[in-house]
């Protein structure tokens, strides 16, 4: 496991700044607030999700290409990526073609999250959890609501897990989030639209 002072190498190693507008970002110190969750469209080679948990001052990140449900049944592919600073929350662009990543990104969602980690009734820490393959989390966004689980079942260069959504009263196996709501919870714009260099309209 990557230690907390260098685990946002990765990314950086992977990026040329001057040539993408992704942010550097660096390593936050964890105060007492609430840790955040994002959940960006990316519209690369292929359309996905990125699933992205602040924990320890970085973003851990999961490229989920179906995207989150709200149906128990429905178990979607998570696979880990690079821990992402904390300034990617809010990172909505296009990436140039031939960067790592290159394409558009939008933040599909984002808020705040509880962790639920549990053995044998016992709270577990997300560093644990995430070290031993299994943490449960309740999302507080403004689209995905209630508790989610990732199960790791593939170790190895590039980790696999499953993101499930735990029944609960948040479940809604008939709603289709990503058709009913595909724009940006930032900033109302749709990928098409940031793609095209529509800019974000001025609040009020």
């Amino acid at each position: 496991m990557t230690s907390k002072k260098d685990s946002l190498k990765p990314y950086r190693d992977k990026r040329d700044f001057e040539s993408t507008p992704e942010p550097a970002g660096k390593i936050h110190s964890s105060g007492g607030k609430e840790p955040v969750f994002v959940v960006q469209k990316h519209q690369a080679r292929n359309l996905h999700y990125d699933l992205r948990l602040e924990v320890n001052g970085v973003l851990k990140s999961w490229a989920v290409p179906k995207g989150p449900s709200l149906d128990p049944e429905a178990k979607r592919l998570a696979v880990a990526t690079e821990d992402h600073p904390m300034e990617y929350a809010q990172f909505e662009d296009n990436i140039p073609q031939g960067e790592y990543g290159g394409g558009t990104a939008i933040v599909w969602d984002f808020g705040t999250y509880r962790n639920l980690t549990e053995k044998k009734g016992t709270p577990v820490a997300m560093e644990e959890g995430l070290e031993h393959g299994h943490v449960k989390v309740e999302l507080r966004g403004k689209k995905l609501k209630g508790a989610f689980a990732l199960n790791r079942f593939r170790t190895g260069k590039q980790e696999q897990w499953l993101l499930v959504k735990v029944n609960d009263e948040a479940t809604a196996p008939d709603h289709d989030l990503l058709t009913e709501l595909p724009e940006s919870a930032l900033t109302g714009r749709t990928i098409e639209e940031v793609a095209q260099g529509v800019k974000p309209k001025e609040k009020p």
